[in-house]
């Protein structure tokens, strides 16, 4: 019965190249072209070790996830899992919290979309810009899944070329000098001005938010694992892949840009993707990197409509969310559910009236708290799971996590130190006084609408047929 309501199913028509390249477009966006500025600014060229390390960790994430999603690929994913070991409610909570983080990362998205549509028509107010981009995006997920996943495809491929082309024409720079007079920049502005980490360990510590931000999307490839065809290669292969990927593109591209310009002078003269591409004597670079800043904001929203319409559809059918919700159109999509997400993200367009340059910074921080909760749920669940597991089960295991139960331990841990961080940085505390208060709500409608005595009452039918 998994992914089934009203006698329809979820299509499995999503590709490996998809699936693989949706999660590298989700996590490749705001965080990297924006967001690694303000990182950098507080770490330094000690920002490649923050990038290296979270990465790492968020392998051992996506591995956990992958253990759970090959032996029962399924819509909803690790709210799904969550619900099947760590109790209804946590799969209720977890649900609802990673629709309200991507609707929140995706009104980041549509706004940026305002501004980086103002670079060539910078009379007309942002806000027409963040609706188009909605209706375009919603359009877009109304498509069936192949389609959509054909489309998300391209939109990843641009922003990947992008990088890929920086990085190669920084090391071109960086070893032979083209673009700098023939003068080789070498590598020694990582460690000439003020060392590798200038600003100490805390410098670190304090850009972690940031980072993990960066890194949030890449368990879309959880979400579609309801859609994908032959889960058990495909997932595996996009996992173990997408690890090294983010590594190239976040460390190599970082470690491009602070070679060849000092660490202080970046984020103060624009985009660094913009000052490589001018300084090798390519006119129009402000206008390309534009282009592929905005594919990008667009495919992160394309990716956060997609990810919320699945999980209000997994909602829908454990009857915690509005029953239409879990009717599926004939391409197999779930049209309502898209449309609701859709519906709450005209917020953002209304926000783009009001939001300063502060709010950005209070919307990215609450999507990370809302990111770290679907994280640290996922290595809870495979925790769980693996105590569910007889003797002779786990060495059946199609896709283990490495060196657990150490692994799922320090990865939690690690999650837990971000949250601190979060609570000790006054720009981002607002999202640990948020989230909790999200969650709370959520905890309260939960008992009020009765959905625990639902949940007792079906555990207790599950019980009886498996006597």
């Amino acid at each position: 019965m998994q992914g089934k309501t009203q006698g329809k199913e979820l299509k499995r028509g999503l590709e490996e190249r998809h699936v693989t390249l949706m999660s590298l477009g989700a996590a490749i966006g705001v965080g990297l072209f924006l967001g690694s500025a303000s990182a950098i600014k507080l770490a330094g060229p000690g920002i490649l070790l923050a990038y290296g390390f979270s990465g790492m960790i968020m392998f051992f994430i996506m591995r956990a996830l992958g253990e759970m999603a090959i032996q029962k690929p399924v819509a909803g994913s690790f709210s799904k899992y969550a619900r099947d070991y760590l109790g209804p409610l946590a799969g209720y909570l977890t649900g609802w919290n990673y629709w309200f983080l991507w609707v929140v990362t995706c009104m980041a998205e549509i706004t940026a979309v305002g501004i980086y549509m103002g670079y060539w028509y910078p009379d007309v107010p942002n806000w027409i810009w963040a609706l188009s981009a909605l209706v375009i995006m919603t359009t877009v997920n109304f498509l069936a899944v192949k389609a959509y996943g054909e489309l998300e495809f391209w939109f990843a491929l641009i922003k990947i070329l992008a990088i890929v082309l920086m990085i190669a024409v920084g090391l071109l720079m960086i070893v032979f000098g083209i673009g700098n007079g023939g003068v080789a920049t070498g590598i020694k502005n990582l460690w000439d001005n003020g060392g590798l980490l200038p600003n100490g360990f805390k410098g670190i510590l304090l850009s972690l938010q940031m980072v993990m931000f960066a890194y949030l999307g890449i368990e879309m490839i959880g979400v579609t694992a309801g859609e994908v065809k032959n889960p058990e290669k495909s997932l595996a292969r996009a996992i173990d892949s997408v690890f090294w990927r983010i590594l190239i593109f976040y460390v190599g591209a970082l470690f491009v840009i602070m070679s060849i310009y000092p660490w202080q002078e970046i984020g103060s003269q624009g985009s660094p993707f913009v000052l490589t591409f001018e300084k090798i004597g390519i006119p129009a670079a402000a206008g390309i990197i534009n282009f592929v800043v905005l594919t990008a904001a667009l495919s992160s929203c394309n990716s956060g409509i997609f990810s919320t319409g699945r999980m209000l559809f997994n909602l829908a059918e454990h009857g915690e969310a509005p029953k239409g919700y879990g009717q599926l159109t004939k391409g197999g999509v779930p049209g309502k559910a898209v449309l609701a997400s859709a519906g709450a993200l005209l917020v953002g367009v209304a926000l783009n009236y009001i939001v300063p340059a502060k709010v950005f910074t209070w919307v990215t921080s609450i999507a990370t708290f809302g990111a770290i909760w679907t994280w640290g749920i996922i290595l809870l669940s495979q925790i769980k799971y693996r105590k569910t597991l007889k003797k002779g089960e786990e060495a059946k295991l199609k896709y283990k996590m490495p060196l657990f139960p150490l692994t799922s331990y320090v990865s939690l841990a690690f999650l837990a130190l971000v949250v601190v961080l979060m609570a000790y940085n006054p720009d981002t505390r607002i999202a640990v006084v948020i989230g909790p208060l999200w969650f709370i709500g959520l905890i309260i409608a939960y008992y009020a609408k009765g959905f625990h005595k639902r949940s007792q009452g079906s555990a207790g039918t599950e019980q009886k047929l498996v006597k």
